[in-house]
């Protein structure tokens, strides 16, 4: 006769956020538990919603733009650069070779920016391996930032693109900054990977974990690193470049696992690739206007609109239409934040607490852009 025992749990139900530390924002997740084994999952989204998207249409075109780097506040040179391009391309707008060159620029310093936050946040979420590993990438993302406040004056939210170029040129100690900058930033990720990706507990911490594959990530609409870190090789600016993107050599990062690591991996790998479009940019760009000859009143003809971009977060589009006034009859955005969101319920079941934690962290979510 065996002595068998049959122990009952009972699931119980947690919230994790709004106000916890690791969903960096009003992002409400509720974990239902067997004890520290998550058995539902269920994201809850729009407490930061400041419908963007209708007030942009009491809004003249130009009035918009500030509205859009009120979304992925970290990539506030992005989220600009997609719009106006969307614009230009209703209204069929060439933008100066200045102005394009200069917009590469600042889309791949805010790319490395954002990248930074990705990094050091993630890693200070896991806490394996202390404060540093979350200050260096601050340290460095500072010079980024000093580098946007020469230019534009505003070091988080910045208005810089403008429909037909950019608000102002480059200013004479920003190329020297840069190249400064660009030549010490190879030693600083060094510093970062011996503190994270080295470590043995950080490894062990996200090595298999939340594994989304190729197939899943496609069809949940997965774009950006997490989408490259699951093995699918698709970058907008080489897909289908937009601006100047095709006159660039870079390659794209792929991973394979489709885990937490392999997401964190691939936003380090990228920034190595935007330091390689920096360096061509800054060497090839041309004198010249740094804005097309655009109406006082922006009234572009009657018709819509879509475009995207590569975001730091993945696929950003736009959707505009036009009736022929100085405001758009509608405006919609594809964020990729809220859309990256889509797998994390069904990835969590099966992990623990700990992994959620780390899962959440790989998906790299903005909530303003998640809200918009």
């Amino acid at each position: 006769m065996t002595n068998e025992h049959t122990f009952k749990t009972e699931e119980f139900t947690i919230n994790m956020g709004p106000q916890h530390p690791s969903t960096h924002g009003v992002f409400r997740l509720v974990l239902t538990l067997d004890g520290e084994t998550v058995t539902n999952a269920e994201s809850v989204v729009g407490y930061l919603h400041r419908g963007v998207e209708k007030l942009a249409e009491a809004r003249t075109y130009t009035q918009v733009i500030p509205y859009t780097e009120r979304m992925d506040y970290l990539s506030g040179m992005t989220t600009n650069l997609g719009y106006v391009q969307a614009v230009e391309k209703l209204m069929g707008l060439e933008v100066p070779e200045r102005a394009e060159y200069i917009r590469v620029i600042m889309a791949e310093l805010q790319r490395i920016a954002s990248h930074m936050v990705a990094i050091g946040t993630f890693v200070q979420d896991l806490g394996v391996t202390g404060a540093s590993a979350f200050m260096y990438p601050f340290r460095d993302r500072e010079r980024i930032l000093d580098l946007f406040e020469m230019v534009t004056g505003s070091r988080l939210t910045y208005s810089y693109m403008r429909i037909g170029g950019v608000a102002a040129d480059l200013t004479p100690e920003f190329i020297p900054n840069l190249e400064k900058l660009l030549d010490d930033l190879p030693a600083c990720l060094e510093e970062y990977w011996a503190l994270s990706s080295e470590n043995e507990i950080f490894q062990a911490r996200i090595k298999g974990i939340g594994i989304i594959s190729a197939q899943d990530a496609i069809s949940w609409g997965f774009s950006g690193s997490n989408l490259r870190g699951s093995g699918v090789n698709y970058d907008l600016r080489k897909a289908e470049p937009y601006g100047i993107y095709d006159r660039f050599d870079f390659d794209v990062p792929v991973a394979e696992n489709g885990d937490t690591w392999d997401r964190f991996m691939c936003r380090g790998a990228e920034v190595y690739e935007s330091i390689k479009i920096l360096r061509q940019a800054i060497k090839d760009i041309p004198e010249g206007p740094i804005m097309a000859k655009v109406p006082k009143v922006i009234k572009p003809p009657k018709g819509e609109v879509y475009h995207q971009i590569e975001s730091s977060r993945g696929i950003l589009g736009y959707y505009v239409v036009s009736d022929g006034s100085t405001k758009p009859y509608r405006w919609h955005v594809r964020r990729p934040s809220f859309i990256n969101l889509m797998p994390l319920d069904e990835t969590l079941i099966g992990l623990k607490i700990a992994d959620a934690v780390a899962v959440l962290g790989s998906i790299d979510i903005v909530l303003g852009e998640v809200d918009c």
